[in-house]
C-alpha cells in the first residue's frame, strides 16, 4: 500500500508540473515511467546541451594563418578566381576580385550578388562559410596548417605529382610495379626536395605512388576493400561495378578551352563511357567515382558493409556486446552509426568552406597549369619553383597534348570553390573517424580481393591481413586522393582535409558523450597520426 501511494503521489506531481509548464497538453491519466519527473528531465536535457556548448566555448581560439600569396602577388596568381573574368593570360580582373573579397569580408548577401562573373558558371556557396551549427565545433573554431606557397618546392612537387597522375590515369593499379610510366613517376617524384607523399627508405616507389600517409595506406591493394565488397542496401545488394570513362578521355588541354573554363564558361566536350561497368581498377575509374558521388556515399557504403559483419566487428566497448537481454539500435546500433556518419558530413563541409573562402583562397592545379604553360611559352615569368621544370613529366605532357596544361579528367575542370582544404577529404576524414569509433579497428576483413587489370572481375588477395582500421584509413585516402588523380586538387588539400574532418568528428562525439543511459566507458579510436584516444 505504501508503494502504491508513492506511485500515485509521483504521478500527481508530474501532472501538476505539466499544468504549470504546458497548459496545452492532454491531461489524461499519467502513464509515464522513468527515474525523472518531466521537470527534472527538462532541466537535465538543458544542462547537457548547455555543458556541450560551454565545452566548445572554453576551447582555445585558434589562429588562422594563410600562405601570404594574396598579398604577395598583385595579379593574384596564387589565389582562386575561377568564374570571375580573366585576361588572355588567365589573370583575374582585379576589380572583380576586389568585389569578391569585399563580399567575403562583409558577409553582405547583396554584395555577393554584385560579384562580376566571366561566364555562366557560379561560385559554389561561399556564404556557407558563415553558417552556424548546433552540434560539434563551430566552423570558425578549427584551423589548418599553412598550405604551400605558389613559388615553393613543396608546391612544385605537388604539381609534378598531378602531372604524373594525369599521365598514368589508365594504368591499372595492379600493374603499378611493372608499368614504365608509374616506374618513371616514382623515380621523378623522388628527386623533389620537398615531396611529402609516402616513401620507402627515403624514396617514392611504385608501392607508395599516389597513396596516403595514414596507417594502413601502404598495406595491400591500392583500393580499399570498402570499394570492392558488395553493399547490403535494404532489400537489394549493390555490386560495386561503376561506369568507367574511356581510356585517354582527358580535357582542358587546349589553351582556349582552358581559358574559357577559368572564366566560368561551359565545357565543349563530355565524358565518353565504356559500355561495361567495372570495378575501380585505375586512377581514371577512381577519379570518376569521386566526380559524381554524393557527399557521404563512400562512408555510407562502408558503414553498411561493416554492419553486415555482425557483432564481432563492433568496438569492444559497445555496451550491448555483453548484455544478456538487449541489443543496440537507436543507441550504439545501426540507427546511431548511420546517423553519425551523415551528421558529420555537413559539419565537416562547413569547416572546409570557412577555410576555403574566408582564410585560404588557394588556387586550383588547373590554374597553376596555365601559369606553367605561359611561363614555358615565354608569355610570363611567374616565380614557379625551378624544380618543376626539371620534372620529366612536363615533356611527356607536351609530347602527348601539345601544351603544358594539366590534363583534366573532368570536362568542366575543378569545382567553383577554392582548393584548400578538399571537401571530399574533410567528409572522408569525418566519416572514417566516426566509423572507427563504433567498430573494432583490429578486426580482420574476411575474403579480401583486388580488381583485375580490366576491372571486370575481383581476384583473391593473399598478402598481409587487412583490418577495419587500416582499410577505413585507406578508403579516406582513396576518396581524397582520387580527386588529385582527376587533377582538381593538391596532395596537401587532401592530407589536411582529412585531419580537419577528423577534428570535426571527434568534437561531435565529445558533444554526445553525456547523452547515454547505458554503462559506457567511452569511444576509443586511432587517429590518423597513429595515436589512440578515448572520448
Amino acid at each position: 500500500m505504501i508503494q502504491e501511494s508513492d506511485q500515485k503521489e509521483t504521478c500527481k506531481k508530474k501532472m501538476n508540473e505539466r499544468q504549470v509548464t504546458n497548459t496545452n497538453s492532454n491531461l489524461g491519466k499519467c502513464c509515464e515511467t522513468g527515474p525523472l519527473t518531466p521537470l527534472q528531465r527538462r532541466e537535465e536535457a538543458f544542462e547537457i546541451r548547455e555543458n556541450a556548448a560551454q565545452f566548445q566555448k572554453d576551447l582555445p581560439l585558434p589562429n588562422h594563418p594563410c600562405n601570404g600569396d594574396e598579398n604577395l602577388y598583385a595579379n593574384k596568381i596564387g589565389n582562386f578566381s575561377k568564374t570571375l573574368p580573366h585576361n588572355g593570360l588567365g589573370e583575374v580582373d582585379i576589380n572583380a576580385y576586389n568585389i569578391f573579397i569585399k563580399a567575403l569580408t562583409t558577409g553582405n548577401p547583396d554584395i555577393f550578388e554584385a560579384i562580376p562573373l566571366g561566364g555562366v558558371m557560379k561560385l559554389a556557396n561561399p556564404q556557407a562559410s558563415y553558417a552556424y551549427d548546433l552540434i560539434g565545433p563551430d566552423s570558425h573554431h578549427l584551423t589548418t596548417m599553412i598550405p604551400p606557397t605558389f613559388s615553393s618546392a613543396w608546391r612544385a612537387s605537388e604539381m609534378a605529382e598531378d602531372y604524373w597522375s594525369a599521365l598514368t590515369r589508365d594504368v591499372p593499379f595492379i600493374n603499378y610495379n611493372t608499368n614504365y610510366l608509374t616506374i618513371a613517376a616514382a623515380s621523378d617524384l623522388s628527386k623533389f626536395s620537398d615531396f611529402r607523399g609516402p616513401k620507402e627508405d627515403g624514396v617514392v616507389t611504385t608501392q607508395t605512388l599516389f597513396r596516403g600517409n595514414l596507417p594502413g595506406d601502404l598495406i595491400g591493394p591500392y583500393i580499399s576493400q570498402f570499394f570492392y565488397k558488395d553493399v547490403p542496401f535494404g532489400n537489394k545488394t549493390i555490386v560495386q561495378r561503376y561506369d568507367s570513362p574511356m581510356a585517354g578521355d582527358d580535357f582542358m588541354v587546349s589553351y582556349d578551352e582552358w581559358l574559357n573554363i577559368q572564366n566560368g564558361g561551359l565545357p565543349n566536350n563530355s565524358i565518353t563511357f565504356d559500355c561495361l561497368p567495372r570495378y575501380i581498377r585505375n586512377g581514371r575509374d577512381l577519379g570518376q567515382w569521386v566526380h559524381v558521388d554524393f557527399t557521404y556515399q563512400g562512408m555510407l557504403t562502408a558503414c553498411l558493409i561493416l554492419l553486415s559483419f555482425g557483432d564481432k566487428a563492433l568496438d569492444p566497448r559497445n555496451p550491448y556486446l555483453n548484455s544478456r537481454t538487449q541489443v543496440g539500435f537507436i543507441t550504439f546500433g545501426a540507427a546511431q552509426i548511420l546517423d553519425f556518419v551523415a551528421k558529420a558530413a555537413r559539419i565537416a563541409l562547413e569547416a572546409a568552406w570557412y577555410q576555403k573562402f574566408l582564410v585560404q583562397r588557394v588556387l586550383r592545379p588547373e590554374a597553376f597549369g596555365g601559369c606553367v604553360e605561359n611561363n614555358l611559352t615565354g608569355a610570363t615569368r611567374y616565380p614557379i619553383n625551378p624544380e618543376l621544370f626539371n620534372s620529366k613529366a612536363l615533356p611527356k605532357v607536351f609530347s602527348k597534348y601539345g601544351t603544358y596544361l594539366l590534363p583534366m579528367a573532368y570536362p568542366e575542370g575543378c569545382p567553383t570553390h577554392p582548393a584548400y582544404p578538399a571537401g571530399h577529404a574533410t567528409i572522408a576524414g569525418a566519416g572514417a573517424t566516426m566509423l572507427k569509433a563504433f567498430f573494432n579497428e583490429s578486426f580482420i576483413i574476411p575474403d579480401p580481393v583486388v580488381a583485375s587489370a580490366d576491372g571486370l572481375s575481383l581476384l583473391p588477395y593473399s598478402g598481409a591481413a587487412l583490418t577495419i582500421g587500416g582499410e577505413l584509413n585507406k578508403l579516406a585516402s582513396n576518396i581524397s586522393i582520387g580527386r588529385d588523380l582527376a587533377g582538381v586538387h593538391w596532395r596537401s588539400d587532401s592530407s589536411e582535409g582529412l585531419k580537419l574532418g577528423e577534428s570535426v568528428a571527434i568534437q561531435i562525439l565529445q558533444d554526445y558523450k553525456n547523452t547515454y543511459n547505458e554503462h559506457f566507458s567511452g569511444f576509443t579510436l586511432t587517429k590518423f597520426d597513429g595515436t589512440t584516444i578515448i572520448i
